[in-house]
């Protein structure tokens, strides 16, 4: 199944951008690239550079309605990511047809062995990676001005994120260098919806003056799936109290105190169903049982999707656990 994707990790070949050329990822340099790429994979031997403009058309042409960019997070390895994003767009087709293109973003992780070690290394290269993601948002805000300068169609599609575990960290940093660097009215609201599944960054994070804020300020809606027994999660808090850092996780306590966040988190328990869909970690709990159904938690990720509303049955609620 062909599958774009947009990456910072180096290439074995030359890192200048080359369109058409073939691409390969240098699996024994997990260091973050300064320049991101733009890509196709047409199998799991055959990757192609595509460029931001061809990428970025190819979307826009593209038979579904909406785009779902999907963040992984530490300690995967592309053909790892490639098998999630494939994963998920298979439940977002048999949910809805030409509804959702999953589009997942690429930045490089350790493949040591040994979880303190993974983790530290893949929480600097998730810091690292952020400027060079940030200049993909660019290149977009590029391409959309191009078209409307040229009075060519705009894209209307709509763009939704799905970061996952240290995914939220990759996404938090990225939207702050953005803008630090490359905005001077802050950040546009880009997404429709921001899905933060397990999110391995502080709980306080998304509070109103935090560094998580700004993930609202791109968003229409901010939702946070999280379950206290997530066992990955656990082995991160342990990684972070041995560097002397105490924090609880996001995606172990949902967001500090709601009455501090932005108007447009919502949250969302997932402690009744994570290890249904993850046995025994409890942390991926966002895609599909051990039979290949969809979990009740993509379900809910799913009909917001469809709906642009988290609870359309109650749009004053702003959080509820999940059962199956």
């Amino acid at each position: 199944m062909s599958m774009l994707f947009i990456t910072n990790r180096f290439p074995t070949a030359s890192i200048q951008t080359e369109t058409g050329r073939p691409f390969e990822f240098d699996l024994k340099n997990n260091a973050p690239s300064n320049s991101v790429y733009f890509c196709e994979r047409q199998s799991k031997k055959k990757l192609f550079e595509l460029g931001s403009e061809a990428l970025l058309n190819k979307l826009h042409e593209a038979k579904q309605r909406q785009i779902l960019l999907y963040i992984h997070g530490y300690s995967n390895l592309p053909d790892d990511v490639f098998a999630g994003a494939e994963e998920l767009q298979g439940l977002c087709d048999k949910s809805k047809t030409n509804e959702v293109l999953v589009v997942p973003v690429i930045w490089p992780c350790d493949d040591d062995i040994g979880i303190v070690q993974d983790y530290w290394d893949d929480q600097k290269s998730a810091d690292y990676s952020a400027i060079s993601l940030a200049r993909a948002l660019n290149f977009f805000l590029k391409w959309r001005d191009t078209r409307e300068e040229q009075k060519l169609p705009s894209c209307l599609k709509r763009i939704n994120v799905l970061a996952h575990s240290m995914g939220n960290r990759v996404l938090r940093e990225t939207l702050c260098e953005w803008d630090r660097y490359d905005l001077a009215n802050g950040v546009p609201m880009l997404f429709r919806n921001t899905f933060l599944v397990a999110a391995d960054i502080e709980n306080e994070s998304i509070h109103r003056g935090q560094r998580g804020e700004l993930i609202s300020h791109a968003s229409r809606n901010v939702v946070v799936y999280y379950a206290s027994d997530d066992l990955a999660l656990r082995g991160s808090k342990v990684a972070n109290l041995k560097n002397r850092i105490a924090s609880r996780r996001l995606g172990h306590s949902g967001p500090e105190n709601m009455e501090l966040a932005p108007q447009n988190v919502y949250a969302v328990d997932c402690d009744d169903v994570n290890t249904r869909y993850d046995n025994p970690k409890g942390h991926s709990y966002f895609r599909s049982d051990e039979k290949g159904k969809a979990g009740v938690v993509f379900n809910h990720l799913f009909e917001c999707l469809l709906n642009g509303r988290v609870f359309p049955e109650d749009e004053t609620k702003r959080s509820t656990i999940l059962r199956g």
